[in-house]
C-alpha cells in the first residue's frame, strides 16, 4: 500500500485545447507495419538514459494526445500504474508520475539524467490539498489562494503530518509545491488522488519546452505524451518562492512571475529577505 493516501474528488470541467493536427502524423521515425488484418504505426527507439540504464519503449502514435477531457481517464491510469507521463502546465511541458512511487520517481530521474539530489516539486489539484503533504498554519488566509492556481511554485516545509514518502527528495525537509493553472494535469491529479512529481520535460541542463516536439526524443520513455499545443510562457517557468519563514519570503527562481508573486506578497505584509 502507498504511503500517500488516494482521496476521492469531483471530476474538474476542462478548458479543452485548441484543436491541431495529430503529432501522430508528424513522426519522422515510423516504420509501417502491415498484414491483411492491420496496419500499425510504431516508433522505437533506445536511449541511454544513464552510465548504467538503457529503457527501450516501443511508443504507438496512439500514446501521443490530445490534452483534453476524453484522454484524462488515460493519464489517470498511467499514473495508478506508476508510469511517467508527459504534460502541457500553464507554463512549459513537463513531465509527471504518483509523487509516492518510488519506481516512478527514479524512472522520471533516469529519463531526464538528473542526479538524485536534485529536488522535485510535487503538483497538486486544488489550494486546500497543499495541507496533505506541507506545512501552510503560518501562512495567512487567503494568502495561497491569491498565487494559485498559477505559475508559482511554493516552498515548504513537510512536517510531520506530511503523507508524501520520505523517499521523495530524501534528506530534505522542505517541499515545493505547484497548482497549475491548467485544467487538465489538475484533473489528472484530482483524479489519481496523490500528488504528482512534476519536473520539467527535458534533459537535465537543456532548453524547456513549449511544444511536445521539442522533446521528441524522450517520448518513447511516457506512457503518454499528451499535446496541449505550443505553450505562450516563453520556456520560463514557474516562479520559485520560498514560505518556509513567517511573514518572509525568498525568491528561489524568477520565473514567468516574478513581480506578480511578489506583489501579492506584500499586500500580506510579507518582506522580502535580504
Amino acid at each position: 500500500m502507498k504511503a500517500c493516501a488516494k482521496a476521492a474528488g469531483e471530476t474538474l470541467p476542462l478548458v479543452h485545447a485548441p484543436t491541431r493536427q495529430s503529432l501522430a502524423q508528424s513522426f519522422v521515425k515510423v516504420s509501417r507495419l502491415s498484414s491483411q488484418h492491420e496496419t500499425k504505426s510504431v516508433v522505437s527507439c533506445s536511449v541511454r538514459l544513464s552510465d548504467n540504464v538503457t529503457h527501450r519503449i516501443e511508443a504507438t502514435a496512439g500514446h501521443i494526445l490530445p490534452a483534453t477531457t476524453d484522454n484524462v481517464m488515460k493519464a489517470i491510469d498511467s499514473i495508478n500504474r506508476g508510469q511517467v507521463i508527459a504534460v502541457p502546465t500553464d507554463t512549459i511541458y513537463g513531465f509527471a508520475c504518483d509523487a509516492c512511487s518510488a519506481e516512478a520517481v527514479n524512472c522520471i530521474y533516469e529519463i531526464k539524467g538528473r542526479i538524485q539530489t536534485r529536488p522535485l516539486a510535487i503538483c497538486v489539484a486544488d489550494v486546500p490539498d497543499i495541507s496533505r503533504f506541507a506545512v501552510v498554519d503560518h501562512l495567512p488566509h487567503g494568502l495561497l489562494d491569491s498565487l494559485l492556481p498559477g505559475p508559482v511554485t511554493v516552498v515548504l516545509k513537510r512536517g510531520n503530518n506530511s503523507i508524501l514518502e520520505r523517499s521523495l527528495n530524501p534528506g530534505l525537509e522542505s517541499i515545493g509545491v505547484r497548482v497549475p493553472d491548467f485544467d487538465f494535469i489538475r484533473a489528472i491529479s484530482r483524479g489519481a488522488g496523490s500528488a504528482l512529481a512534476l519536473t520539467s520535460a527535458n534533459l537535465s541542463g537543456r532548453p524547456s519546452s513549449v511544444n511536445v516536439k521539442d522533446f521528441e526524443d524522450l517520448w518513447p520513455h511516457c506512457s503518454y505524451v499528451f499535446d496541449g499545443g505550443i505553450l505562450p510562457s516563453g520556456r520560463a517557468g514557474s516562479t520559485i518562492v520560498d514560505l518556509i519563514t513567517p511573514g518572509v519570503y525568498k525568491i528561489l527562481r524568477d520565473g514567468s512571475s516574478r513581480q506578480e508573486t511578489a506583489a501579492v506578497l506584500g499586500k500580506f505584509g510579507f518582506v522580502e529577505a535580504s
